[in-house]
């Protein structure tokens, strides 16, 4: 999906919501156990009840890892279900890979043609080269990651180098590398008060927004000093959907808090087409 389209795909449904599929066996109905694809039957339900309220979904690779083959099995047909089903959702592959430039090459073509993904999260401290490799694949973008929002982002991200914090020169640094027009950027939503800076360094970029809901990120402030003419936001949710109940009736609770924030967000872009 371009750019484009994914902003086409934001004014149609009204929402910029992205809804993070990070599947916790520990934390979903208990009765989805006995199934043979339990994850995989969890986010089946999940895109079903939500797809109508948000344009991307994001799941953390980390959630499928952990379970081994079976794991990797269900995120491949989780994306398989989305890209044969819905094919106007954005999807994310939260992997937050980088690495030195023939492996990153290797981790890229695993994710954007092997699972077919629109795009993938990179880290950007080993610099260009570990980046270049994911930019290089056509109408793919590389998310980077910009200033996240756990606590520990502070132990570098926001250090000073001469005079320049660090996460700002990583920001600025980035616009000069091959294909750069597909970058976008991590910006936690706990993180809103330094939007306004890194919106003077990046305006026209977009940025994925994780932290709203469950980690206390407010959609409001984000969207104050983060959204951009052409809204330029992908607001993540995870836990506060997709774990809105743990009975039966879960897939309909998700739908529920879902739509609670495309409601947000659609009287936000309301309010800037005015």
């Amino acid at each position: 999906m371009t750019t484009n389209q994914l902003i086409k795909q934001i004014h149609k449904k009204q929402s910029f919501l992205c809804i993070g599929l990070d599947v916790d066996l520990n934390k979903i109905p208990k009765y989805l156990l006995n199934e043979d694809d339990p994850i995989f039957t969890f986010n089946k339900a999940i895109i079903d009840a939500t797809h109508h309220f948000c344009v991307a979904y994001k799941p953390n690779t980390a959630f499928y890892e952990a379970y081994g083959i079976k794991g990797w099995q269900a995120l491949e047909k989780t994306i398989s279900y989305l890209n044969e089903n819905h094919p106007d959702i954005y999807t994310i592959a939260d992997a937050k890979r980088g690495d030195i430039g023939n492996t990153s090459t290797m981790y890229a073509k695993a994710f954007f043609e092997d699972l077919g993904f629109d795009s993938v999260t990179v880290a950007p401290y080993m610099g260009k080269d570990s980046v270049e490799p994911f930019l290089a694949f056509k109408d793919k973008h590389t998310i980077l990651l910009g200033l996240t929002s756990n606590q520990g982002a502070f132990d570098f991200q926001t250090k000073c180098v001469d005079g320049v914090e660090l996460y700002k020169e990583v920001l600025e640094t980035s616009k000069f590398w091959n294909n750069s027009e597909n970058l976008m950027y991590v910006v936690g939503a706990t993180k809103a008060e330094f939007l306004a800076d890194i919106r003077r360094i990046i305006p026209d970029s977009f940025l994925l927004v994780p932290g709203v809901g469950a980690q206390g990120g407010n959609l409001q402030d984000v969207c104050k000093y983060g959204m951009n003419n052409s809204v330029g936001l992908l607001i993540n949710s995870s836990r506060g959907i997709i774990y809105a109940s743990q009975d039966e009736d879960f897939a309909e609770a998700a739908a529920k808090n879902a739509e609670v924030l495309q409601l947000q967000m659609k009287a936000i872009l309301s309010r800037q087409s005015q």
